[in-house]
């Protein structure tokens, strides 16, 4: 399916250079609409960004942002590794792969994966084979956070703390460490995916890829593992903990459960995404392993409040858009909810790997939006 509108994303020029060879524009993870701005990150970064939203061009077919805002995830979260190693372009990465919002937060989630050496090119047969076989952990990856969100100007920014009306919010992470957190101590025993937190993400290990708000829980969606073709959703249900700045995770049900699992027939396809539409969740769902697609937008109907552990075949499912990609870039990774001025609504999806196609300029790279075809009615 072809896009029916652009956004052009434009980020600050001092914030665009991640490193001295990457750009924070070539590599989006995730994109959420909050009202007049766009809440953007890149997964190579330790920090968020924040667009503000203008009026679409006069032929209507575009949109275009401005007012590029940095947040800095040190400021608000106590991470367990600094913003940097020995130098600056040795970045502590988040991996940040999932944002949602509930009006109160901006909860957000790292892939809390493994990450495998690739060789590169001139290596011999000896070194490449070493570079294949070295597997190393990310601290910061571990990340499963909520920062307060206020209005500043008419316009929503993040607070590590705030009171209202005798009521304290504050920024929190889940409580763990460099080496993991409560929730991948739990998997570890878990049937299906303890033996998965030990292989890399992009070798069908455990990789979170998405994140949705549902009542009280939160959805967190798995690019792998994918078992015998079924992608995996976990949910969770994070609390206060005792300790200033950290969550808990608290009881699912009222059997005492702290997750619970949801399992769903993408034909061999992982999570790359979450998002809510009404009572039903949207899924992008994309290759497990290190491949270009394909690549599509699948829907859950009633699948934003499950209610209990499901597992739903594929025929339950509604494919609503099948969305391209390119050979080796322009990888679909994150998308939120785009109104267009029909009141219709659209997707915005960004991209990872974004093709020199993508860039205008120093610091500009265009998104694509997507019509969304209305939910199909279900048979009673």
């Amino acid at each position: 399916m072809h896009p029916s509108n652009i956004v052009l994303l434009e980020f600050h020029p001092e914030h665009d250079n991640l490193t001295h060879d990457k750009e924070l524009r070539d590599g989006l993870s995730v994109a959420l609409r909050m009202g007049k701005t766009l809440w953007l990150a890149n997964d190579e970064s330790v920090s968020l960004e924040r667009l503000a939203l203008a009026d679409s061009d006069s032929s209507g077919k575009s949109s275009f942002t401005r007012d590029h805002k940095q947040y800095a995830l040190h400021d608000f979260l106590d991470l367990p590794l600094p913003p940097h190693g020995e130098t600056r372009d040795d970045i502590n990465e988040a991996d940040i792969e999932g944002l949602a919002c509930d009006d109160k937060y901006l909860w957000l989630v790292g892939s809390h994966s493994l990450r495998r050496k690739q060789p590169k090119p001139g290596d011999g047969a000896k070194k490449a084979h070493k570079r294949l076989c070295s597997v190393g952990a990310d601290g910061n990856r571990y990340l499963l956070a909520r920062i307060p969100v206020v209005a500043e100007d008419d316009a929503p920014t993040l607070a590590k703390e705030v009171e209202h009306k005798g009521k304290r919010r504050s920024a929190a992470l889940l409580r763990g460490d460099e080496h993991g957190n409560e929730l991948t101590a739990l998997l570890k025993q878990d049937e299906h995916f303890g033996p998965f937190l030990a292989i890399p993400g992009k070798d069908n290990g455990f990789d979170i890829e998405g994140i949705a708000v549902a009542g009280k829980h939160l959805l967190l969606g798995l690019r792998g593992p994918v078992l015998r073709g079924w992608a995996a959703i976990v949910e969770v249900a994070p609390v206060e903990d005792e300790q200033p700045g950290r969550l808990r995770l608290g009881p699912v049900d009222g059997e005492g459960r702290l997750y619970r699992k949801h399992f769903v027939d993408l034909h061999g396809l992982g999570i790359r995404d979450l998002c809510v539409q009404g009572k039903d969740l949207l899924i992008l769902a994309g290759p497990t392993m290190d491949l270009d697609g394909p690549v599509y937008v699948y829907r859950w109907p009633g699948g934003a409040a499950p209610g209990q552990e499901g597992v739903l075949p594929h025929e339950q499912l509604q494919r609503v858009l099948s969305l391209p990609y390119g050979e080796g870039v322009d990888h679909p990774e994150g998308m939120t909810l785009f109104p267009g001025q029909d009141g219709e609504d659209g997707l915005m999806v960004v991209y990872d790997s974004a093709s020199a196609s993508r860039q205008i300029g120093d610091s500009i790279i265009v998104a694509d939006v997507f019509p969304l075809p209305r939910p199909a009615r279900r048979r009673k």
